[in-house]
């Protein structure tokens, strides 16, 4: 894996440029990995993949319990990993045991000897041999080591447990890792700032290619994030890159991209897809000239659109004017609410483009500040308009 930072901007937020073992793509970073369902996104079909821009779409994001059910691991192993059982050479797979979608961690469900997680086959035990064999099976681009996340609420001698095992288990997994895949050391603590240094500070010592952060989007409140994320961040080294799990809102991306965050998967747009939720947020650029940077509006003011509603039954135009995705291009807001309301599953399909796409795109922006020093002016800006537009429809509703 070959990972060089680029560019700064108020001090955290950085730009990179990401390249995985002898893939050829280059990605981008900060990135928003897929969320994936047995290594495909969730609605998407492989034959429209394309349609995504091209390399912000090539990263997924994988999980190993997924497979615990139908394909086994010694059958995929035998074909030669997930690239070749899926047919996605020119994708990379980053494997977090976390389920981004269904799996939330039980305090009570876990123990020192591995990790319980919801899976297809019911709650199981994984332990960091059986997480290992999946691994090496599976042949992922990066792979994250086993990690005992608690929610919010939990008591601090669960939280100082948690790290102690995470840190346990991160040593096991090295030990039996597979040579294929880069290993990015997870880090936990929870909602204390003080665990989440010492675990941080802990994987740091360890020879690994980067670094998962996880905990996140486990009862946490928004407020709290910028002194976690911080305190992990200031415990890392530069050099490396950092995915988190668990930011998914756009405002929760921004905190993540400022605290220097270069890899984000989640399941906000899965919610979003399956709920009939069409993303319309402004997506903010810069304009520069050579003395006189500015910010302007490109797409819509509004923040999501409800395609079920029947005020677009008869509505002809796609669901944003200039938005170059599949969807917009094909389709109108009228023919995917029909979608919508007689459950044909191509409702999903569209939305899903439309959505990774703008979401992929929200991320150009991001970069785009960064390289021009102007991070933070583009984040108040985004952040204060979100909110007079949810306000607005708060007044409305």
């Amino acid at each position: 894996m070959k990972f060089a930072v680029k560019a700064w901007s108020n001090g955290g937020a950085r730009v990179g440029v990401l390249q995985l073992g002898s893939c050829s793509n280059q990605i981008e970073t900060p990135s928003l990995l897929l969320s994936t369902r047995k290594g495909l996104p969730i609605f998407i079909p492989p034959d429209l993949l394309s349609s995504l821009p091209s390399p912000d779409s090539s990263l997924f994001q994988v999980s190993p319990l997924h497979f615990l059910e139908g394909v086994s691991t010694k059958t995929i192993a035998k074909i030669g990993g997930l690239h070749k059982l899926l047919g996605l050479h020119d994708h990379e797979f980053a494997a977090v045991a976390r389920d981004s979608i269904l799996c939330l961690p039980e305090c009570s469900g876990t123990n020192k000897l591995g990790s319980s997680f919801e899976t297809p086959c019911g709650r199981r035990l994984i332990k960091p041999i059986e997480y290992m064999q999946m691994i090496s099976s599976m042949k992922p681009n990066l792979w994250v080591t086993l990690a005992d996340e608690v929610p919010a609420w939990v008591s601090d001698k669960r939280n100082r447990t948690s790290v102690d095992r995470t840190l346990k288990w991160l040593d096991e997994c090295i030990a039996l890792s597979p040579a294929d895949g880069d290993v990015f050391g997870a880090i936990v603590g929870g909602c204390s700032v003080e665990q989440r240094q010492r675990c941080a500070q802990e994987v740091a010592k360890r020879n690994v290619s980067g670094y998962w952060i996880g905990g996140f989007g486990l009862g946490e409140s928004m407020d709290e994030h910028p002194a976690l994320l911080n305190a992990v961040a200031d415990s890392l080294p530069e050099e490396r890159p950092r995915q988190i799990s668990g930011l998914g809102l756009p405002e929760e991306v921004l905190q993540g991209v400022a605290a220097g965050i270069d890899l984000f998967d989640s399941d906000y747009i899965y919610h979003l897809t399956i709920g009939g939720f069409a993303l319309t947020f402004s997506l903010v650029k810069m304009e520069l000239t050579a003395s006189n940077p500015q910010f302007s509006d490109v797409v819509s003011d509004q923040t999501k659109i409800n395609l079920r509603a029947t005020i677009y039954k008869k509505d002809t135009t796609p669901i944003i004017e200039n938005c170059t995705c599949y969807t917009c291009q094909n389709h109108t807001k009228a023919y995917i609410n029909h979608l919508l309301n007689v459950h044909e599953m191509l409702a999903q399909i569209l939305l899903e483009i439309h959505n990774t796409h703008h979401y992929l795109m929200f991320f150009r922006s991001i970069r785009d500040a960064i390289k021009a020093g102007n991070f933070e002016e583009f984040r108040q800006k985004f952040v204060q308009s979100r909110r007079d537009h949810l306000a607005v429809a708060a007044v409305c509703a």
